[in-house]
């Protein structure tokens, strides 16, 4: 039988029959004594005649309904509880704060239980799934106004007080929940690279890049014009995905060449692979790639009968190369990205793919857009993110950053929170004095989004002038360059 719409109650039933007729007591007794789900047009009406009884009837905050423009917004989510028989005895919304593009602004309220379900935790449990709901879809500032009692509430959960506030004539309190998406992904792909590299900084005045250019990702060669980048593709993906490693390997290495203003000259790989089969996988994208760049393989070295690594060296040449320490306080910080394409396949939230569907002279074009500009310091986006990447040429500078979350290029396809933390195909982040010019860069959108303050870390900036914190100190600890 269905009860209250619940079309998923009949499933549940018979995964309880086969549970006892195993003699499984100890997992029925387990049992949690609520679910929460998303709720359907039946559970809606359900969740707003508890809010209608809780805070019209009962504690008359409202008049005659607390129904508001946020309940006709397609954008918002009811998550309710139900009880094991299906009821349902709680539920909560939560949706973008604003109207318009959802910038990864949300809030949450109308937060209501039913009268005698205190002893289930509904409301603990609905506060914690708004959160994780939250997250998943990609937010980056999460938020309510609560009443005063329910402050200590918020605050065993995690949240934190803002500021107090009044909603409709009485007493609340703004409170926000912690979100640490940006600062863990910047500390898990660069936070041990100042321990790790400080072997190196005492190899003489030419070390990690030499004075001005320590922590770049590319690196003058001493005595010429010659500019110098290696990265390795992750060895997971060289084993799952052979042609997208041999792409990214070409990709990822012109990147680090162009955010110094370099031309590129060629490039040279290093290739292991259990078998010639995974190898020629593995070269085929490379070389799709290497042609659609316009950059020959010079060289390099490959190996079979051994685990899936690969490895790309890149050389290009700037007379004046330009670093990613240049960046001082007060400098403009601006985001040019290729806005184009989509996510990869089996990266979704993590690698954006642009570049697979560019033509060469739009590929080139990109490629020379920190030449052809000459700002102050760039850096290209990397594993670590925008956010984490802006951390990074912060801290070569000396400096602290701003981001401007709305003013911030970032395809429709993709949730603020990913597009923040993720590998963009091509973007920059450069720094120049404020009223620079956009640099040329062919079908990438360029915008200016922040700037460089004193202190350190990255700091978020949203339309209504709140600041919230995104990095909290040196992204790698590698100092000023």
């Amino acid at each position: 039988m269905l009860l209250d719409g619940d079309t998923q109650a009949p499933a549940r039933e018979e995964a309880q029959d086969i549970l006892a007729l195993l003699g499984d007591r100890s997992t029925l007794a387990r049992r949690p004594p609520i679910r929460i789900e998303q709720a359907d047009a039946a559970a809606v009406r359900a969740y707003r005649r508890l809010r209608h009884e809780a805070f019209v009837r009962e504690q008359g905050l409202f008049e005659g309904h607390d129904l508001d423009d946020r309940d006709d917004d397609p954008r918002t989510i009811t998550l309710v509880a139900r009880d094991a028989a299906g009821t349902v005895v709680g539920g909560v919304r939560l949706g973008p704060a604003c109207d318009g593009p959802d910038i990864g602004w949300w809030t949450g309220g109308r937060l209501v239980a039913a009268r005698g379900s205190g002893g289930m935790g509904v409301g603990a449990a609905l506060v914690r799934a708004a959160c994780a709901r939250a997250e998943a879809e990609g937010v980056l500032r999460f938020e309510a106004t609560v009443q005063v009692r329910a402050e200590a509430f918020f605050r065993r959960l995690g949240w934190a007080r803002v500021r107090p506030v009044t909603v409709a004539g009485a007493p609340h309190v703004l409170m926000r929940h912690p979100i640490g998406r940006i600062e863990g992904q910047a500390a898990a792909a660069k936070s041990a690279l100042g321990p790790l590299l400080a072997v190196l900084a005492g190899q003489g005045p030419h070390a990690l890049g030499g004075p001005g250019f320590v922590g770049d990702d590319a690196a003058p060669v001493p005595g010429g014009d010659l500019v110098a980048a290696c990265d390795a593709i992750v060895p997971s993906m060289v084993e799952r995905d052979p042609e997208w490693a041999g792409w990214c390997s070409v990709l990822v290495n012109l990147n680090d060449l162009a955010a110094m203003g370099a031309a590129p000259v060629g490039l040279l790989d290093a290739l292991a692979a259990p078998g010639a089969a995974h190898a020629a996988r593995v070269l085929d994208g490379l070389a799709r790639a290497a042609r659609a760049y316009g950059v020959p393989v010079l060289g390099g070295h490959t190996q079979l009968g051994v685990p899936a690594a690969l490895s790309v060296t890149a050389l290009g040449r700037a007379a004046r190369p330009v670093p990613g320490g240049g960046g001082r306080p007060g400098h403009a910080v601006r985001l040019t990205a290729d806005l184009g394409g989509g996510w990869r396949a089996g990266y979704r939230g993590r690698q954006w793919d642009s570049t697979t569907s560019r033509r060469t002279d739009e590929l080139r074009a990109m490629l020379g857009a920190v030449a052809a500009g000459r700002p102050a310091a760039a850096k290209d986006v990397s594993m670590a993110g925008i956010a984490g990447t802006l951390g990074m040429l912060a801290e070569a500078g000396g400096c602290a950053a701003v981001l401007d979350v709305a003013a911030v290029p970032r395809p429709a396809a993709a949730s603020m929170g990913d597009w923040l933390t993720c590998f963009p195909g091509f973007a920059m982040l450069t720094a120049d004095q404020p009223g620079a010019s956009a640099p040329p860069a062919g079908p990438a959108v360029s915008a200016v989004c922040g700037e460089l303050t004193t202190g350190r870390g990255v700091s978020l900036r949203w339309p209504d002038g709140e600041v919230t914190e995104a990095v909290g100190g040196p992204v790698t600890g590698l100092g000023t360059a």
